[in-house]
């Protein structure tokens, strides 16, 4: 009888302070009430903006965490359900960098993004092409990373720019999120081969100089399912909400084709 009360008694203080089997850390806040999405950057703008419709339509809340890798991998390793890229190549070397967070079984692709270069306002060197962008006294800054891995020599090699592009990278970055800041404070910055999605991020400091069809670079924008997710039927239900032509057309306002 008395083993009875007792056990009674710690079931009821559990309730009163906001435990329960299903409960985590966090008083009254089960541990799988939040899909936890990390990534870089550059798809930051849609995936968000993607989120939160799904959040308003399901009720399920998504957290989106991104930048450069280094400032969220630690706790990404914690609580991550989701993980996507800036890249194929990028998630590809995700997964072999950190093979116990991702499932390659789990990786699904979203849709792709095409290479353009940005400019300053007003585009005052006039630059109208990959050409212009070899001619004396253009700098540009290069992200040497973040998806954008080898990006300009892709577009350069086939018309024979090689040489002439970079003669005039004026500077070599790892992340976005480095190449922003010079762009911001370095005046003297004149182009930026990157993704034409980075535009819509930055439209009060940059004009977009689209490339012709012909010399478009696309590159994908891949996702996946974490191993250790306590999240899964959740995390798959974003994901297969992000595949909708509904979050398509978001892609499509902040860039991706």
């Amino acid at each position: 009888m008395k083993k009875i009360i007792f056990v009674g008694w710690i079931s009821l203080m559990a309730v009163l302070l906001g435990f329960s089997p299903e409960m985590g850390t966090k008083r009254g806040q089960a541990v799988n009430d939040v899909v936890k999405v990390y990534g870089p950057g550059g798809p930051l703008g849609p995936i968000k903006e993607v989120a939160e419709q799904f959040t308003k339509e399901t009720g399920i809340k998504v957290e989106v965490t991104a930048g450069p890798e280094e400032k969220w991998i630690d706790q990404a390793k914690r609580d991550a359900d989701i993980i996507y890229g800036g890249s194929e190549y990028m998630l590809t070397e995700f997964m072999h960098d950190h093979p116990e967070i991702l499932d390659e079984k789990k990786r699904t692709d979203l849709y792709a993004r095409s290479a353009g270069i940005l400019v300053r306002k007003g585009n005052p060197k006039n630059i109208q092409s990959l050409e212009d962008l070899t001619k004396e006294g253009v700098k540009i800054v290069d992200v040497n990373g973040a998806g954008q891995l080898g990006l300009w020599e892709d577009l350069a090699g086939g018309k024979g720019l090689i040489p002439g592009i970079s003669r005039n990278i004026d500077i070599s970055v790892k992340s976005s999120a480095e190449a922003i800041d010079l762009w911001k404070a370095n005046p003297k910055l004149d182009a930026w081969i990157t993704y034409e999605s980075w535009h819509y991020r930055l439209a009060d400091v940059t004009d977009l100089v689209q490339l012709p069809e012909e010399d478009k670079l696309y590159r994908g924008t891949p996702v996946s399912i974490t191993s250790k997710s306590e999240n899964k039927k959740k995390a798959k239900q974003f994901i297969d909400y992000l595949k909708t032509e509904e979050s398509h057309q978001v892609f499509q306002k902040w860039g991706w084709k």
